[in-house]
């Protein structure tokens, strides 16, 4: 029998109440309603310090740990995570019990379209990925760091030509009116396992292995593990910019479409390849960026050495 309550460890901003909801209305369609999730709200270090850029304050998950350490102290039954935080590698003692179906994977502009940006405009992004993927596309623009919830990042987005966030982001809190323009994945690869979301529990934890193992949709975890296997592959000692977006096709195939970068854009590589095993594709086309595309002689760039895109002399 389900247990009466779960307790479920969020971080506090709006879109993390927003997606732990979410994940309790899932249960509750598929337990009924014996089944009652309480979040327990943890403060993370990435919420803490705002001001610094997410490169310099240890990258993927400042957004997670504390979290997760919630989980295995006790003091929560499981973690629901926007899946893009989450390291690539488990974190023992800890399973990733289930991937619901997934949102819209896809980055967006707010405040201005990619063609309809001036020469030389100043566009706003916390990620490497974002920033090198548009000097790519666009080598006259300048970049801004941008840091907060959804709602300032928002507010901040007045003082540039544009910002890019999340398209899920923007459609789970009702704000899909504030989108400029939808990247295609075709040009603009997303963050692994952007748009899906990740509950976490003990891997001891049967009862709720079991439970949350109902609101797994197969499609969604298939492209989270190739994705996540691919960013596994490169290594957590790789800072380039990195992304991957794995769709299901019709034949049950796995496709994935990956990139990696220099941190000014100068240099993209791209590979796109299809198999039936999600985690040795994702491996499959992490190899082939690092050793036949020439990926791996790009590992030992220095972020500080990229030049200034700034457009005002800071370092961002």
């Amino acid at each position: 029998m389900p247990r009466p309550v779960l307790r479920a460890a969020t971080r506090g901003s709006p879109l993390a109440r927003w997606q732990t909801d979410h994940v309790a209305a899932l249960l509750a369609a598929v337990a009924g309603q014996s089944v009652e999730v309480v979040s327990v709200v943890v403060e993370t270090s990435g919420d803490r310090n705002q001001d610094a850029s997410l490169s310099s304050i240890g990258g993927q998950g400042v957004f997670v740990k504390e979290v997760q350490a919630a989980v295995l102290e006790g003091r929560a039954d499981l973690a629901v995570h926007s899946a893009k935080d989450l390291p690539s590698l488990a974190f023992e003692g800890l399973a990733l019990a289930a991937v619901p179906p997934r949102g819209d994977p896809r980055d967006v502009l707010v405040g201005g379209t990619l063609a309809g940006i001036p020469t030389g405009g100043r566009v706003a992004t916390g990620a490497v990925r974002r920033r090198a993927q548009l000097a790519y596309l666009r080598p006259d623009l300048t970049f801004a760091e941008l840091r907060g919830n959804i709602a300032t990042r928002l507010e901040k987005a007045a003082a540039f030509e544009a910002i890019v966030m999340a398209a899920a982001a923007l459609h789970r809190l009702g704000l899909a009116n504030r989108i400029s323009e939808v990247l295609d994945v075709s040009l603009f690869v997303p963050q692994v396992a952007q748009g899906a979301l990740a509950v976490e529990c003990r891997a001891d934890d049967e009862a709720t292995l079991e439970l949350l193992r109902a609101i797994e949709d197969r499609p969604s975890r298939m492209a989270v593990d190739a994705e996540r296997a691919f960013l596994a592959e490169l290594g957590g000692g790789c800072t380039l910019p990195a992304g991957a977006h794995a769709v299901i096709e019709p034949d049950g195939l796995v496709t994935i479409t990956a990139m990696l970068a220099t941190v000014d854009g100068r240099l993209l590589l791209r590979e796109t390849q299809s198999g039936d095993d999600p985690v040795a594709l994702g491996r499959s086309v992490a190899l082939y960026l690092l050793d036949d595309a020439g990926g791996r002689s790009l590992l030992d760039v220095d972020f500080d050495a990229a030049p200034d895109r700034t457009g005002d002399g800071a370092r961002r």
